[in-house]
Formats: structure tokens, C-alpha cells, sequence
């Protein structure tokens, strides 16, 4: 799966960074380095809430994780 991190400059030299397919996730650094393991982190406690909040409209014939590269 490939995502599009959108940075902009923030205050006090900060880049602000959010996905664009994912828009509620958003973070900060003050590298690209740092910008970016920040939104990977931003991510996974995204898709970790959701996760959380999850209710199924029928019945469970197979749950399994599965792991997608980037």
C-alpha cells in the first residue's frame, strides 16, 4: 500500500505532516526523518482505535491479521 504524506512548514521551524488518504492523521517533526516516523506512528494508533471501535453487521466467519508492505 502506498500512502502520500503531505508536509507543510509549521512554527518555530516544525513540518507538519498528514496523509492524504488518511486526513485525520497528523503529526509534527522537525526532520523529514522525524516527520515520518511520527505519522507511521500517528497511523498505527489510528487503525489501533478504529480496531477498538469496531462492530460487525453480521456474523465473524474468519478474522486474521494480515500485514501489508510499504
Amino acid at each position: 500500500m502506498k500512502l502520500t504524506l503531505v508536509v507543510k512548514k509549521g512554527k518555530n521551524g516544525y513540518l507538519i505532516g498528514q496523509l492524504k488518504e488518511f486526513p485525520k492523521v497528523i503529526t509534527q517533526g522537525i526532520t523529514i526523518e522525524e516527520l515520518r516516523e511520527n505519522i507511521a506512528d500517528a497511523l498505527e494508533m489510528y487503525l489501533e482505535d478504529i480496531r477498538e471501535g469496531y462492530q460487525p453487521l453480521g456474523e465473524i466467519v474468519l478474522e486474521e491479521e494480515i500485514v501489508i508492505l510499504c
